[in-house]
């Protein structure tokens, strides 16, 4: 806006009073100050508002002038309220350094002015933020790709001062204006938006997170946009991306969350971009799960390999080592596809760590059969076996940072559970890694919790055979062995089922079992002789002692 359309605005009570020739400046915000030197605050452009506290005498005028002047300020507006009349000495050294001079009425406050200056101003911008945004949408629809969401960001920061990130469900920054986030507060944010969705609160949604609020938008892919009211919100909840702005939009006008909304729409281009490009290596995923899953030639496994290896790790000249992961999601009452879902999470979760972007990696490839996602993770061909394990994924490492805002978009009627299979290296070990993996998902699912994991390595004991024990067997065997302790331990505060878990741990050594629970041997042999009295077992028998170790691992 120009310095001549405050003048005209009859509200506002402005007497021009030096500077006429000035008053095309633009007006790009507002400062109200009484500092003798506030030109560390200001940037150029700005209606700097003061009420003269900073004047002494005459002398104080010209150096508070030139530093305004110097700093490129719009113009000058001295209220009346401190001194009356604006003093002659302060009106000469605006007329000086060419500096636009109002005298702003006692009765109107400076609230009112910035407030209309700000509104204007922000309106202007987004306006011309809209136009851009229109003019980028429309190039990216129809043509190649418009620079991705930075771009976008970029706008945001430069027309409206508002620092915006794009995150994907699990928190991981896809894009940003100004400094990253930390992990922390991306988890957070993914957190809170994926509850909010969850529980249906209307957006945009806002957190505080030290100190800084955050509004958080939607993102959403056009396939999935497309009919918003036939589609129940768990299709989409753990798959599409959110906008971060750092700001509070609980107040903002309609004209600016129509803009972010358009924002969002820009974003989601990109992001159905990113879906088209992944179909590649999600239909090799397909043929060679097929393949795997009809018993089909090693050798004809092999040269489909030997296809996708060059898409997955482009560059790489030697065959690669494959792990498979096997993901499934499992909602109550069982009327929503587990197999997309789980898809789109698998594809998020095996990001290679500390690579940011929409493209991230090139190493995954993910078909979906049912309700079970099926990932081929191929690995570089290393020296020995012991570096391939070295190399390999890790299921507690998978989850590790993405737990949280998960377990808030599958709220209480959604379950995640993953399975990891050990590293192969030849396509006649996939069908052995494909049934791996599935165990350990089995053996995850197992455990209680909204998302699980495991690995191969627990399944070369006992843990295997656990997840196939019906219910009722578990609950009965367990009950049987310790209930009496837990009774015991409930009158007596005896702490027997802690000194029976510390005794197994210890392999059955008194002396290593005393020291670790404080405790002379013979208060640990009394302890250990009353859960015999009570359980009518014998921990000096390997019989016995495996029972009780598998009652305490299913309780």
């Amino acid at each position: 806006m120009r310095l001549r359309a405050l003048l005209e605005t009859e509200a506002l009570g402005l007497r021009l009073l030096g500077g006429e020739e000035e008053l095309d400046r633009t007006v790009r915000g507002v400062m109200t100050t009484d500092l003798r030197d506030p030109s560390r605050y200001l940037s150029g452009g700005e209606l700097v508002l003061t009420g003269l506290a900073w004047r002494k005498n005459s002398a104080d005028s010209e150096p508070f002038v030139r530093i305004l002047a110097s700093a490129g300020v719009a113009g000058l507006a001295a209220g009346e309220a401190e001194l009356g009349d604006i003093p002659d000495d302060l009106v000469s050294a605006c007329r000086r350094n060419r500096l636009p001079l109002f005298a702003v009425n006692e009765d109107v406050a400076f609230a009112t002015i910035t407030e209309y200056v700000v509104r204007q101003v922000s309106g202007e911008r987004a306006g011309d933020l809209a136009a851009v945004v229109d003019r980028h949408r429309r190039l990216m629809t129809s043509g190649p790709a418009g620079g991705g969401p930075d771009v976008v960001l970029d706008l945001l920061t430069t027309d409206l001062d508002l620092r915006a990130w794009v995150l994907s469900p699990t928190g991981r920054q896809i894009a940003g204006a100004g400094e990253p986030l930390t992990p922390g507060v991306c988890a957070a944010l993914a957190s809170e938006h994926l509850a909010a969705v969850r529980t249906g609160r209307r957006g945009p949604h806002r957190i505080s997170i030290q100190g800084i609020t955050y509004s958080l938008f939607p993102i959403k892919g056009q396939a999935r946009g497309a009919a918003p009211a036939v589609r129940d919100v768990r299709e989409s909840v753990l798959s599409d991306w959110l906008l971060a702005v750092e700001a509070d939009a609980g107040d903002w006008p309609a004209e600016r969350l129509d803009l972010l909304q358009g924002v969002t729409q820009l974003i989601a281009v990109e992001r159905d971009r990113r879906d088209a490009a992944r179909t590649v290596r999600r239909r090799l995923a397909q043929e060679v799960l097929e393949l795997v899953q009809t018993g089909a030639p090693p050798a004809e496994i092999a040269a489909r390999l030997r296809v996708a290896a060059p898409v997955l790790l482009p560059g790489l000249g030697t065959a690669p080592h494959w792990q498979v992961v096997v993901a499934r999601v499992d909602w109550d009452g069982g009327d929503i596809p587990g197999g997309p879902v789980a898809q789109s999470l698998l594809e998020e979760i095996l990001v290679d760590p500390g690579v940011s972007g929409p493209e991230p990696s090139d190493r995954i490839a993910v078909a979906h059969s049912g309700d079970e996602a099926i990932a081929l993770v191929p690995l570089p061909a290393l020296a020995g076996e012991g570096e391939a394990e070295t190399a390999a994924l890790h299921a507690d490492a998978l989850l590790a940072t993405v737990r949280e805002p998960l377990a808030a978009g599958l709220a209480d009627d959604g379950r995640l559970t993953l399975g990891v299979s050990a590293a192969v290296h030849s396509a006649e070990g996939l069908r052995g890694a494909l049934e791996e993996a599935r165990h350990a998902r089995r053996v995850a699912a197992a455990r209680p919790g909204r998302v699980c994991a495991a690995g191969h390595h627990e399944l070369a004991s006992h843990v295997l055979l656990l997840p196939f024990v019906p219910d009722d067997v578990r609950r009965a065997f367990t009950a049987r062995l310790l209930d009496p302790l837990r009774d015991y331990d409930r009158r007596h505060r005896a702490e027997l089922i802690p000194t029976l878990e510390a005794f197994l741990d210890c392999d059955g050594s008194w002396t290593r079992c005393a020291t670790r629970l404080h405790l002379h041997v013979n208060t640990l042999r009394y302890r250990v002789g009353r859960i015999e009295q009570l359980t009518a077992r014998d921990l000096s028998r390997l019989e016995d002692k495996l029972d009780f170790f598998l009652a305490l691992r299913m309780s």
